[in-house]
């Protein structure tokens, strides 16, 4: 559903407004911000508004996380950036999938439901906020343990879980999917019935969570893959298991 050209204009604006107040927030960097503008401006006119809202709810939702128990986290030098705000790479690898997903919603409907890519979006982001708040308060846990090995690690490296992390993990996941519920339902469309998206945004955004940790410890340890990478494959596979979950469910 590409949206109509008044109501396009209305979410490029929306975009660009809330892009710039993301880099006077300091959450993104300015040229995070642009990027996070262009990208922003394609969802929203491709998908609709209940996509852009999800985009920005995970925009705040994950700067919020970043500045909990900042102070403690810039001591131990596990912050992200250096007041806290997020660069072109980080936005470029939790904003590819996502786009791609709002595209073939606009443009292949008969490829992408709009429940389906509904989804298939609420997956993507539901992993970055699982990632995000599992890496920004689990950290702050003061222990943590390898996810393949169980050895006691330093909290902070790639790999290294916990349980305040998981849990937090999956409060960000669920909260996505809840959120993302009543989202649509404030711009009319309605996601019917709820449950299943619920249980499959929130599932595969945990799911993806975990792969993401045995990623980064497999590989990313190992130089063989960058942060920016370990987290767009673990965004991809939030979204094959999401996949995985609407074959199962059948035609809807």
């Amino acid at each position: 559903m590409v949206l109509s050209l008044l109501d396009s204009v209305v979410g490029v604006v929306a975009t660009l407004v809330l892009s710039a107040l993301a880099v006077v927030g300091r959450a993104l960097t300015p040229w995070a911000g642009a990027v996070a503008a262009l990208f922003g401006a394609v969802i929203v006119v491709s998908a609709g508004f209940p996509f852009l809202a999800m985009l920005v709810l995970f925009v705040v939702a994950s700067s919020l996380a970043t500045r909990v128990g900042f102070d403690q986290k810039s001591a131990r030098k596990v912050q992200e950036g250096i007041r806290g705000e997020r660069g072109i790479s980080n936005v470029l690898a939790h904003i590819l999938l996502p786009t791609a997903i709002a595209l073939l919603v606009g443009l292949a409907p008969s490829v992408l439901s709009p429940f389906a890519g509904a989804v298939l979006f609420g997956a993507a982001l539901a992993f970055g906020a699982a990632d995000t708040f599992a890496s920004e308060i689990g950290v702050l846990s003061g222990s943590a343990r390898s996810i393949l090995t169980g050895r006691l690690v330093e909290p902070g490296t790639n790999g290294g879980v916990s349980g305040p992390g998981e849990a937090w993990a999956l409060v960000g996941s669920l909260a996505t999917a809840v959120i993302g519920v009543g989202l649509f339902a404030l711009f009319s469309n309605p996601l019917n019935p709820p449950g299943p998206f619920v249980a499959l945004v929130a599932g595969a955004g945990f799911v993806g969570c975990q792969i993401d940790s045995i990623l980064g410890e497999l590989f990313e340890n190992r130089g063989l893959l960058t942060k920016g990478s370990t987290n767009f494959l673990g965004m991809l596979s939030s979204v094959l298991v999401a996949l995985g979950g609407l074959w199962l469910l059948g035609p809807h």
